[in-house]
């Protein structure tokens, strides 16, 4: 039986992902800053008060996890935050919030890898990672502009993975960046036309796909390959 872990699990794509790959058989651990009634539903082992900007906390978390002799398949680093930028044209520039890029920095870009290097050594011989990610980190797809936090810390975090993907070669970990699409959740503020539980079933099929030769690539959940 596989032992995935998923970053973010108490709400939107990360409650969707525990729950999809506890109903494949899993045993799935979230791991969140503080858990929610659907998550403590789910039957899964819960890891709370770990945020990813914390390296105590994340030492702390992998300890617990470690003295428990668990070994990781799958570790999906979905913990992330939006802060929207409601300003228009020059004045996205003029009234650029750099408080606010800087903790999506924080979050996106910087709390994946704090997670791979506090959890490296638990994860198994050929396990995988998945990143998730967002289109909106890809330089070739930008056609509007702003968001500049959201963006550059997407755009962040896609050069980590594929940096991931060529470090952890050697130790048999496929790396995977994924789109899930515009999901319906709290961070897009209902605005999204993708079920988390759509999104999740695409991702899962993503990740099963992922191998060390296709290690490094940037994909939607839909299957197609995205411009960086």
């Amino acid at each position: 039986m596989a032992t995935s872990v998923v970053t973010g699990a108490s709400r939107g794509i990360g409650l969707a992902l525990c729950r999809e790959l506890r109903a494949r058989g899993d045993t799935v651990v979230g791991v969140c800053r503080a858990s929610s009634p659907e998550l403590a539903q789910l039957g899964v082992r819960v890891e709370t008060g770990v945020d990813v900007t914390d390296d105590a906390a994340l030492a702390a978390a992998a300890g617990r996890l470690r003295a428990d002799g668990v070994r990781i398949d799958l570790l999906v680093l979905n913990a992330g935050v939006l802060e929207p930028d409601t300003a228009v044209g020059d004045e996205r520039v003029t009234k650029l919030d750099f408080a606010a890029v800087e903790r999506q920095l924080a979050v996106n870009a910087l709390g994946p890898l704090r997670v791979v290097r506090a959890l490296l050594d638990l994860l198994a011989p050929n396990a995988k990672t998945a990143i998730l990610t967002s289109l909106m980190g890809s330089s070739g797809d930008n056609g509007s502009g702003g968001m500049y936090g959201y963006r550059m810390s997407k755009a962040a975090v896609n050069i980590a993975g594929v940096s991931l993907a060529r470090d952890l070669r050697g130790r048999g970990i496929a790396v995977a960046l994924l789109h899930p699409g515009f999901v319906n959740t709290d961070m897009t503020r209902g605005r999204g036309n993708v079920d988390p539980a759509d999104a999740a079933r695409g991702l899962d099929a993503r990740i099963d796909e992922l191998t060390l030769a296709t290690s490094g690539r940037f994909w939607h959940a839909n299957g197609k390959e995205l411009p960086w």
